[in-house]
């Protein structure tokens, strides 16, 4: 369901970021004022998602802020909260909702939930009293893939469309809010690096790059590439085996027999060091180096052709939906 939102008619549309880019620079001091732009990325990302997945942007960014500015703000707030709230001991559901009402702490959260909620609620609503229009339509008209409208056609039930739309924006938006914040962090870091950078977006000419444009950037992607290895916006992740099976290395006194996992066991593996292997990426993997990723034709050395050990957006049927070569 939400991998029509990337398919290649959906994230070649250049022109439907631009707006929201053009906001952002607007946003950045013409007189070389310091300025946080990880706060601006997660507007960035705020607004380009909702506008995939609700049909209407926030627009948080714009001059004069409106109601998608403060659910902005409240989702910031609220999802901090919400994993600080993992750190509390586990609480009856009566208790909890009681503490988001009236504990000074826990009642600042529980404004931030409603706010949320209502404002998903607003768009979710509208939607269902389209319902059987949207049913009538065998597919989605042409044009713009809206996902809650997808809900909405599997679905009449509002709290699981809600549900639905903020996990994926929960997912969607801080990923690649994160992904921008590194790649400049880094860009601040290797002045050489912001060079060739800017040397090779210059070959666009001040003209709006089309998608196969920004393709073709090959050092472009390398740092992307580079920025993912070294910063991945999921570090940790995990399964459970639905059923008794074997992992195939790990085992015996090497660690290269396999290992039996009865269900139920819990892998958990980080993504953030295996990037920083040096038996995979050299001696120099902690290192920020592109350069790593790009063939050299005078030394006759090929960039990295990573697999397994390369694993940004994680592998197998469960692969982020945003991953696009």
């Amino acid at each position: 369901m939400v991998r029509p939102s990337f398919t290649r008619a959906q994230i070649t549309d250049v022109d439907a970021l631009e707006a929201h880019v053009s906001r952002l620079i607007d946003k950045i001091p013409k007189d070389g004022t310091t300025i946080d732009l990880s706060q601006l990325f997660t507007r960035l990302t705020m607004d380009s998602a909702t506008e995939v997945l609700f049909g209407e942007s926030t627009n948080s960014l714009c001059k004069k802020p409106g109601s998608g500015e403060v659910f902005a703000d409240a989702f910031m707030r609220s999802q901090v909260d919400s994993f600080s709230l993992h750190l509390v001991p586990r609480m009856p559901d009566w208790l909890l909702d009681w503490m988001l009402d009236w504990a000074p702490w826990f009642s600042r959260m529980g404004k931030d939930i409603r706010i949320v909620h209502d404002f998903a609620d607003s768009y979710v609503n509208s939607a269902l009293s389209r319902r059987q229009e949207l049913l009538d339509e065998k597919t989605a008209k042409e044009g713009r893939y809206v996902f809650l409208e997808e809900l909405v056609r599997q679905t009449e039930d509002p709290i699981r469309i809600r549900s639905e739309l903020l996990n994926i924006l929960t997912a969607g938006r801080d990923t690649t809010a994160s992904l921008l914040t590194n790649v400049w962090f880094m860009l601040g870091k290797h002045p050489e690096v912001w060079q060739k950078l800017q040397d090779e977006i210059t070959t666009l000419d001040d003209q709006r790059p089309t998608f196969e444009r920004i393709k073709n950037l090959r050092y472009t992607k390398a740092v992307i590439n580079e920025t993912l290895r070294l910063f991945p916006p999921v570090p940790v992740n995990s399964r459970q085996a639905c059923e008794d099976t074997t992992i195939p290395t790990g085992g015996g006194p090497d660690g290269s027999a396999p290992v039996f996992a009865k269900k139920g066991t819990h892998f958990i593996w980080t993504i953030h060091s295996m990037h920083r292997r040096q038996d995979l990426y050299g001696k120099d993997a902690g290192d920020f180096r592109p350069a790593r990723w790009l063939d050299d034709p005078a030394k006759g050395t090929k960039g990295l052709r990573p697999t397994w050990e390369y694993l940004p957006f994680n592998g197998g049927p469960r692969t982020c939906p945003g991953q696009r070569k």
